[in-house]
């Protein structure tokens, strides 16, 4: 009997789960919130993920179960646990990544680079912070922020007071210095539970707006100790929070030549994206692999470079399935992936991958190839 996976999240990574768990041949599950969400092809399952009795429902005849997103509240895992579950990541390491205060705490527990930080839960905390670190600073939601929301410098001490006032009881906003870096990396890991851990090259990160927008692997100049380093941390995550499936670690490479941590997703992300076209095995397969505890694939790129570019919003008229011929005459070998979502400002609706041996060029056709379907 083939191995049955329950996703949880009906969004663009579970979609791209059901290619390799098809190759795999095993039997793949989305729990989707919506019926034409973007893994409807998989979606055996319409229901909140909210809801205990939904969940556990869901989870009732399968052998593992994970995620397209962090969001699922920390009683539903546990109850998935208690009634025996196989979860990953589990809900001690996922509550890691869904609070940024928390997962500041831990990581700073655990001796990693972060930048530094606070939990404020009024101005006055805040305008503290401010004097301390130059009069400048980023202010965090400690839960729900992606994509650049929930996120804002501020210079003075009222900047959050509107954040402040939404606040419950015992909440707090994180607050961060304000890093001088030269530029965004993420290195991506994948663990199983049995402990094997693997890892894809360090990329660099391009951000528009608070977005990812372009993705560089490797990321220049990054071989030797930046890679190490980079390699090292995420492994350290991974093994000390006790992390399954894929990990990946996004990092600010500072002016001064230091490494420090921004966030943690413990899923397939956006930045591993270029690995279904230009690695041995791509983060979508290997996050399968590593929630069922199979042995992991060979991580090493088919090529030099890869460039990953995202379609931000889409065509102002029609839909990227439109556009497909003309990329397709004029760029045969990049690789387009839509998401099935309808186009909407900044939203994520597909990405482009070009590899080769010249970095110029496949940014060149992967830049051109995303170009077709905006505007």
């Amino acid at each position: 009997m083939a191995y049955r996976i329950g996703v949880i999240g009906g969004g663009q990574l579970a979609r791209m789960m059901v290619p390799p768990a098809i190759h795999l041949g095993l039997d793949i599950r989305v729990l989707a919130e919506t019926e034409g969400s973007s893994a409807r092809l998989a979606a055996t399952q319409v229901g909140d993920y909210h809801e205990v009795e939904t969940v556990l429902a869901f989870a009732r005849d399968v052998d593992a179960v994970t995620f397209d997103h962090e969001h699922v509240p920390q009683d539903v895992l546990r109850t998935l646990v208690d009634a025996g579950v196989a979860v990953h990541p589990s809900p001690e390491a996922l509550a890691v990544a869904q609070d940024k205060i928390v997962m500041r705490r831990r990581l700073s527990e655990l001796g990693l680079p972060v930048p530094d930080w606070a939990a404020v839960r009024d101005a006055e905390a805040l305008g503290r912070f401010l004097a301390e670190h130059g009069g400048s600073a980023v202010v965090k939601t400690a839960r729900g922020g992606y994509d650049g929301k929930g996120v804002r410098v501020v210079r003075e001490a009222d900047g959050a007071d509107d954040w402040f006032a939404d606040l419950a009881d015992g909440e707090a906003l994180l607050v961060e210095e304000l890093v001088d870096f030269r530029r965004e990396l993420a290195q991506s890991v994948a663990r199983r539970p049995s402990g094997q851990i693997v890892a894809w090259p360090l990329v660099e990160s391009v951000q528009s707006d608070g977005v990812c927008a372009e993705v560089i692997a490797p990321a220049p100049k990054s071989a030797g100790r930046l890679a190490e380093a980079a390699e090292a941390i995420a492994r350290t995550v991974a093994e000390r929070l006790g992390v399954t499936g894929v990990l990946a670690v996004e990092l600010f490479e500072t002016d001064d030549d230091r490494l420090l941590i921004n966030e943690l997703a413990m899923r397939p992300h956006n930045t591993g994206h270029w690995t279904i076209d230009g690695s041995t095995t791509s983060q979508f397969e290997q996050h399968l692999r590593a929630v069922l505890d199979l042995p992991l694939g060979d991580t090493r790129p088919h090529d030099a470079w890869s460039v990953m570019v995202n379609v931000l919003g889409g065509p102002e008229a029609g839909t990227l399935a439109e556009r497909l011929p003309a990329l397709m005459a004029d760029h045969p070998s990049v690789k387009v992936h839509d998401y099935g979502k309808d186009p909407r400002p900044g939203r994520k609706v597909g990405h482009v991958t070009a590899t080769g041996d010249d970095l110029d060029e496949a940014t060149y056709r992967a830049r051109a190839g995303a170009a077709f379907f905006e505007g």
